[in-house]
């Protein structure tokens, strides 16, 4: 992958818009209050000014049947100079409908923080197809939003990806992770927190380095034969994000998405894959994709990284360069998110 432009870090005192790209849910009557929370401790927690993109509460409904708005939304706030980040109310299932609206000379000359997870990976391919480098990591309604208060997880993954030029470095495993919850009536000490034992290798052995291409099946498969579809060309040597499996289908949905992506060559040049923890079935089914169909035994593969859809997440900075060491079992982000 040609490194891609780096936007500048936000700082404190700027404005930031939050945005409806995918799924309108922000703006429903049963959602606003999260949203609102959210907003506030966004600002609080990094001293920035938060506004809405002209359409981004309109509802579920509105978005749903305006995609052309969604986009209008994004060049909105590519464009007006006093934003200087955009982060995504929540993922959803339907950017696509977007793409034929989308202007990706927009986007290049006009390189700024933007980030999202879930759907989200959409715009992280649109994004690059563009040359900017974009951030798959919380959206604003969870974990931001998420009941009792912003994880110290997320926080300092935020803080680091968005609001600095330090190198990032090593991603360490969360002490432990919940399911994403969407009931804001119940109490923080309600919420099942389960500790994780941290990073595991299905295979590979030595360092595996490469640059950091986000890849999470429902989404990209909606764009596989457009020109937003990463070339195979960006695929060589990367490290590969997929979250396989949940919330993508079950274990055999998985598989046949991976199966996609082979038949596609996402596989054939990579570096190596990260993903989320795994049950028996699905990592059977990632070796058996990867080792006995691709051929691709040598290929490094790290399990259990948070960037999946549960709380807490890091943040991938799209297009950055990245280290796996299987000795170790550790995962580092060798540049700075911004600069």
């Amino acid at each position: 992958m040609e490194p891609l432009i780096i936007p500048q870090k936000i700082c404190a005192g700027d404005t930031v818009a939050f945005i409806s790209l995918s799924g309108g849910r922000a703006g429903d009557r049963d959602m606003i209050g999260r949203y609102n929370l959210a907003k506030s401790r966004f600002e609080e927690e990094y001293r920035v000014h938060v506004v809405e993109t002209p359409n981004a509460l309109r509802g579920s409904e509105f978005l749903y049947r305006h995609p052309e708005l969604r986009w209008a939304d994004l060049e909105w706030a590519l464009t007006n100079p006093a934003v200087k980040g955009i982060l995504c109310n929540m993922g959803g299932d339907d950017s696509y409908r977007i793409l034929p609206w989308v202007n990706t000379k927009i986007i290049h000359d006009n390189p700024k923080v933007f980030m999202g997870y879930s759907d989200i990976s959409t715009w992280m391919a649109v994004f690059a197809h563009a040359g900017v480098r974009a951030y798959y990591g919380p959206n604003v309604l969870t974990p931001i939003g998420q009941v009792g208060k912003l994880d110290a997880y997320s926080k300092e993954a935020i803080r680091k990806a968005l609001f600095s030029n330090e190198i990032i470095g090593e991603i360490n495993p969360c002490e432990a992770y919940t399911p994403i919850e969407w009931n804001d009536s119940i109490k923080p000490e309600e919420i099942q927190w389960t500790p994780n034992d941290g990073y595991s290798i299905v295979q590979g052995s030595g360092k595996a380095s490469g640059r950091l291409l986000v890849m999470m099946p429902g989404p990209m498969n909606q764009i596989m034969g457009t020109k937003y579809f990463p070339t195979k060309e960006m695929f060589d040597g990367a490290v590969l994000a997929i979250e396989h499996g949940r919330p993508y289908g079950n274990a055999m949905a998985g598989f046949h998405n991976l199966r996609a992506f082979a038949a596609a060559g996402v596989f054939d040049k990579a570096s190596a894959i990260i993903t989320g923890k795994l049950d028996d079935t699905s990592r059977s089914y990632l070796r058996k994709v990867i080792c006995e169909e691709v051929h691709r035994d040598d290929m490094v593969i790290l399990e259990n990284v948070d960037f999946v859809h549960h709380t807490p997440m890091t943040v991938l900075p799209v297009g950055a360069l990245c280290e796996i060491d299987c000795e170790r079992r550790t995962f580092t982000i060798s540049e700075a998110g911004t600069r």
